[in-house]
């Protein structure tokens, strides 16, 4: 189900995969600093095709991949280290022990066969930026004239004193290759019983109707069977967030009152791995398995690079870096308002390949006239292995004014927002693999 205002995307026979406002989101031409950075690129063009660098195979990156690849006005190196894929998005199921991993795993062949595009399997230690060079794990320099930033998230450890020492005991899987760990946790659950403890933390987080939903799935297993045990849902914020999600979602939890105690504005303050306790704002609460979701920030690349604090500073419409007019961070490690989500990962990625060949080309776009979109999000909040909310919000950028995110929420769970999650999913798949 997409939003009504948007027409239809790739692949073109699935309905469900939408398409951000291209014109919108890349007529601003040379607005906010951009001016300068294009006037020091005019010396490339006419050369050999310049070194775009793209860090991160992850929605985000994936998406600027397949951008910059269309156009071919660039030689296109993505940095990604993992063998293969893995989505986030839709691994609630796989959590709860409803779906499959193969479904989440894909391969990179198809884009490492795109014209002009390399991938190179390592890690990126650092960012030289009077260099322009990105230093590799494996000793490797690679120089660039743009770099796009992908990098996702990583957990605020140090807000929960105690999970360091624990972390293998208490996988968090907001990360893709983490779910393994964390659906091995929940089948022990469903074999021993007891009390299992799920948290929520305050935004920005990724996916912020994540944790509600993976409560969700996991409660409709302890019912079908008979697990001896329940939830206790410890949630940092009064209600479900974003905020036009929380009746919906708090609607789709009184169908597990039974078995999940959510309990709002609460906040976890430490914890004891060795005696089982969490030191909460509510006080002390004993666990037999926990899933705690952490506070989170862009990875740290991101602040060696000097490019931001908790997020990446950027400038809207372009994702570039206030910091350094060469690089583009897009993804949940951006600090803008857009929802940390993969669908608006993805149409960032577009949207800033789309504005880099644009620029290496000399061009400059029309001067913005009223309202600005970016690129729409998309997520699902499943609340049973066959039924769904869906969430659509599009952000604007006025002149002069902060952004604004519009909401458009199904007030209700239904199967047919079930099914489409995972028809938008998969388009979504073939659009970024191929």
């Amino acid at each position: 189900m997409s939003h009504p205002r948007f027409p239809q995307a790739v692949p073109p026979e699935d309905p469900n995969v939408p398409v951000w406002p291209r014109r919108r989101v890349l007529q601003t031409g040379l607005t906010l600093g951009s001016a300068a950075w294009l006037a020091g690129c005019a010396s490339l063009i006419g050369q050999a095709k310049p070194q775009v660098v793209v860090v991160g195979g992850g929605w985000g990156g994936l998406g600027a991949v397949r951008a910059l690849a269309a156009e071919q006005v660039a030689a296109v190196t993505l940095v990604e280290p993992n063998d293969r894929f893995m989505s986030c998005p839709m691994s609630g199921h796989y959590v709860a022990g409803v779906g499959s991993l193969d479904e989440l795993l894909h391969g990179y062949q198809r884009v490492e066969a795109l014209p002009g595009v390399q991938r190179v399997r390592a890690r990126v230690q650092a960012i030289e930026r009077d260099r322009r060079e990105v230093v590799l794990d494996n000793g490797q320099r690679l120089r660039y004239d743009h770099l796009v930033l992908s990098p996702g998230v990583e957990y605020m450890e140090e807000s929960l004193p105690g999970f360091a020492a624990a972390r293998e005991a208490l996988p968090v899987g907001f990360r893709a290759f983490e779910h393994q760990a964390v659906r091995a946790q929940v089948e022990r659950f469903y074999a021993q019983g007891g009390t299992l403890v799920m948290s929520a933390p305050k935004p920005p987080y990724r996916c912020p109707p994540a944790p509600y939903e993976r409560a969700m799935l996991i409660a409709e297993q302890i019912k079908k069977r008979g697990v001896r045990g329940k939830i206790v849902f410890l949630d940092a914020n009064a209600a479900p967030t974003p905020a036009p999600t929380a009746q919906p979602i708090l609607g789709a939890l009184k169908a597990y009152a039974d078995v999940i105690d959510y309990r709002p504005n609460v906040e976890l303050q430490a914890v004891d791995a060795g005696r089982r306790t969490l030191q909460t704002s509510a006080g002390e609460l004993r666990y037999d398995h926990a899933n705690l979701v952490l506070p989170m920030r862009a990875q740290a690349l991101v602040r060696q690079a000097g490019l931001g604090q908790r997020w990446a500073e950027v400038e809207l419409p372009s994702f570039q870096a206030k910091a350094d007019a060469r690089i583009f961070v897009i993804g949940d490690a951006q600090g803008s308002p857009q929802p940390k989500s993969g669908q608006v990962a993805f149409g960032q990625g577009r949207a800033v390949g789309e504005e880099i060949a644009r620029r290496l080309r000399g061009q400059s776009g029309p001067a913005p006239a009223g309202d600005i979109e970016l690129p729409v999000g998309i997520c699902w909040a499943a609340t049973s292995h066959d039924e769904a909310i869906n969430v659509n919000v599009v952000t604007t950028l006025s002149p002069g004014e902060a952004p604004k995110l519009r909401f458009t929420v199904d007030p209700q769970p239904s199967a047919r927002s079930g099914a489409a999650a995972w028809s938008w999913a998969r388009g979504v798949w073939r659009a970024m693999l191929g």
